[in-house]
């Protein structure tokens, strides 16, 4: 069996078939100049050939897998599933749609060497830039869900839950995958609060992101199921934390 990548990266896409080639070929070309080793795992939902296309780069690249169904079965849950194949020690996921450019992860990976367990993306904090930003009413939703999930949820040191730019350290996202509850648009939320009620240090970021305008949630129905979703991770009984002994770094991130 081949040694363990340094960085697993899961790509969550749902009918992503226009766009998933772009994105992984400008991830493989980034990550193919890094000193480290890498996988990329593709967790794909929906009828639109985004499997098939993944499968045919796959064929020739070891370090791409494609995982998923037909059926949408939620962005949380595709990534959880992925998780469970990430062999790196640092994990983490980058949605399909590329708002985030895979070169942030220079921002990222340093806190992993302070002791990190949680490195996030943010658009909130000071360094993020904002390329092109959403339009005016989901900039104002956007404000709303924060100031309701706060409320109800506390995370009060967290100023962005939902960009799509997260990872972890290898025992610290087996813990908090396996005890996740929320499979749909709160799974970030329900991640962050469980990392934070566990004691993992947390650091987040600012990132280079930009709005292509295609987003998947309704803004009444969606909403709707968000704020139930938001009262399930706060008075929501979870699963113990997973304990496992502390080892350490097997392969150096070069300076």
């Amino acid at each position: 069996m081949s040694r363990p990548p340094y960085l697993s990266v899961v790509v969550p896409a749902y009918n992503e078939g226009h766009i998933i080639e772009a994105t992984l070929g400008s991830m493989r070309a980034y990550l193919d100049r890094q000193p480290y080793s890498y996988e990329i795992l593709v967790s794909a939902d929906g009828n639109d050939g985004t499997r098939e296309k993944v499968a045919q780069l796959a064929a020739s690249d070891r370090r791409l897998s494609v995982m998923g169904s037909a059926q949408r079965g939620g962005k949380g849950r595709g990534i959880r599933e992925a998780m469970k194949r990430a062999r790196g020690e640092i994990v983490g996921f980058v949605d399909a749609d590329y708002k985030t450019p895979i070169e942030e992860i220079e921002k990222v990976l340093p806190w992993f060497d302070d002791d990190y367990d949680v490195v996030f993306g943010s658009r909130a904090v000071a360094h993020s830039l904002i390329e092109n930003p959403q339009k005016w009413y989901r900039r104002i939703g956007s404000q709303g869900f924060k100031v309701a999930m706060h409320l109800v949820v506390g995370l009060w040191n967290v100023n962005d839950t939902q960009c799509g730019f997260k990872f972890y350290r290898a025992a610290a996202a087996r813990d908090l995958f396996q005890r996740m509850r929320i499979t749909g648009y709160m799974f970030d939320v329900d991640l962050l609060f469980l990392a934070q009620r566990a004691g993992y240090r947390m650091k987040e970021v600012g990132i280079r992101w930009r709005d292509d305008g295609d987003s998947r949630l309704a803004l009444v129905s969606g909403n709707w199921e968000n704020l139930k979703d938001l009262f399930r991770i706060r008075f929501g009984a979870y699963p113990p934390p997973v304990v496992e002994p502390a080892q350490e770094m097997t392969m150096s991130r070069a300076a």
